[in-house]
């Protein structure tokens, strides 16, 4: 019995509980959840290992929620059991300061793996956690079938979008395609990972949230997936009979909550813009990143995503505490090569400069074109330019440049393209809700990318003009082609 801060009173099958006590689950302990978020909130002290167990206990009530009022779908315990350990195990692949690690540091220290991401990640700590740690054993003694119900596992971990064609998972029959919705839900994103974390973080952060996601919790079916219709197809041979084809099933929401769900992905935009992507975190994560890339010249840090024993070893002891490693290194440092001597002491000044807040001063930003193909370092190459336009004795190399993206949780689709409903008159029959019908206040687009610009420096003078500077590339077009061109008006500027 766990007291959790957010769900009560947490019961947990004694498979979960060996598997919390295993070193790679414990190492989440210290991974902050919300990143570097913790230096400008101080409530934010929360990490991985309780989200991690409240995605678990969210998985468990959903599951028992559709095997009570759902007999007919043979919901079995064993797969009950494999939906919590995927809610347990999700996050076990996140690297210090959780999204930072994956999003920022990566790509930069390793960039022939810019396609590795912390889910992958969590499915090489989670197989390496089973055998680490004997698993196998007590999983068949609790009833698990290893040979379905690890690569199920698995597969619930990546997430799979179950409306995908042709079939794009192994561990369950077309019968219970809907369990894949409920951890990593790849169709909507409305799944009990984000039920979980917009409750805690919102708890910590103390933001308000009107999202109630236990009443909607309790307005889940799951439902046939409807059939598209499509001209049908001219037969030049004799029709061969074949077995009924099993429909898809999928989770649906009763259409009185529609506006709760526009709730959900209006919480999750409002905690990137108030919390995620705020400005002071995003220049500390820039700083942390940087530090942790000029660390890696001797503490190796990226070596760890390697999928071999060793390196998951050494990932398994990887957490938030490498910045003091950093600060205050328990090793002789006078005996290393200059040049990794130097980059340690960078980290380190680094790493200080956060420490007594000495941090770059945040300038301006302001909403990009929406265009797709803007990239950051073009961006930065054209704020040079109009950097040394504005004043040649200005460096550029005193200021940074950042790009922020922020959606409401589906990168920019309209949020009802893939979310289905039932009525109370029609509980079976899976439909979806027009987007005029949804709420009168939906946006016109779901996306928004910004830029934002630092001054590393401390001349008053040079901030001054890196203002208007910032105000006349803003007004150019930020140095992009003419054909990227957009009106602007005072809504525009986001302060």
């Amino acid at each position: 019995m766990v007291n959790d801060s957010i769900h009560g009173n947490i019961e947990l099958h004694p498979l979960l509980v060996n598997i919390i006590d295993t070193p790679e689950f414990q190492r989440l302990r210290n991974i902050k959840q919300l990143g570097a978020g913790y230096w400008v909130y101080p409530g934010a002290s929360h990490n991985r290992f309780e989200h991690s167990i409240g995605v678990a206990h969210l998985a468990g009530c959903l599951v028992k929620h559709l095997q009570e009022k759902q007999p007919e779908l043979k919901i079995s315990n064993r797969d009950k059991l494999c939906v919590q350990i995927a809610g347990l195990c999700h996050d076990l692949g996140h690297g210090p300061f959780s999204h930072l690690f994956d999003i920022m540091f990566i790509p930069e220290a390793r960039p022939e793996c810019s396609k590795w991401t912390h889910e992958k990640a969590s499915v090489d700590m989670f197989l390496h956690m089973v055998n680490n740690n004997n698993l196998s054993k007590i999983m068949t003694e609790h009833g698990l079938v290893l040979e379905e119900d690890i690569g199920f596992i698995k597969e619930l971990i990546k997430g799979v979008d179950i409306l995908k064609e042709p079939k794009g998972f192994n561990g369950r029959t077309e019968d219970k395609s809907f369990l894949y919705e409920i951890v990593a839900n790849e169709q909507n994103k409305i799944d009990v990972d984000k039920w979980d974390y917009f409750a805690r973080d919102c708890h910590h952060l103390g933001i308000s949230t009107s999202f109630d996601h236990k009443r909607l919790l309790k307005l889940t079916r799951v439902c046939d997936k409807p059939e598209v219709k499509s001209e049908p197809e001219v037969k030049s041979e004799p029709e061969v009979k074949s077995k009924p084809e099993v429909k898809r099933k999928i989770i649906c929401f009763r259409d009185k909550e529609r506006d709760n769900i526009y709730d959900m992905f209006r919480t999750r935009y409002n905690l990137h813009r108030q919390a995620y992507q705020h400005k002071t975190v995003n220049i500390i994560e820039i700083m942390i990143k940087d530090a942790l890339l000029k660390a890696d010249a001797y503490f190796k840090i990226s070596n760890a995503i390697d999928n071999t024993s060793e390196s998951l070893d050494k990932y398994t002891g990887l957490t938030d505490h490498i910045l003091e490693k950093i600060l205050y290194p328990d090793f002789d440092t006078q005996n290393l090569p200059e040049d990794t001597k130097k980059k340690l002491e960078e980290a380190r000044k680094i790493l200080e400069n956060i420490a007594k807040r000495r941090l770059p001063k945040f300038i301006k930003e302001a909403r990009l074109p929406d265009k797709e193909n803007i990239q950051k370092d073009v961006l930065q190459n054209n704020w040079s330019k109009a950097v040394k336009e504005c004043n040649p004795n200005m460096n550029p190399e005193d200021f940074v440049v950042d790009m922020v993206k922020m959606d409401h949780g589906m990168k920019g689709k309209d949020l009802t393209e893939n979310v289905y409903f039932y009525k109370k008159s029609d509980p079976t029959k899976a439909f979806k809700i027009n987007k005029n019908e949804m709420t009168s206040i939906l946006p016109k687009r779901f996306y928004e990318r910004l830029v934002r610009v630092y001054y590393r420096g401390s001349d008053e003078n040079v901030y001054k003009q890196a203002l208007e500077c910032f105000n006349e590339w803003r007004e150019n077009n930020f140095g992009l082609p003419e054909v990227l061109t957009c009106s602007w008006n005072i809504d525009n500027d986001i302060h």
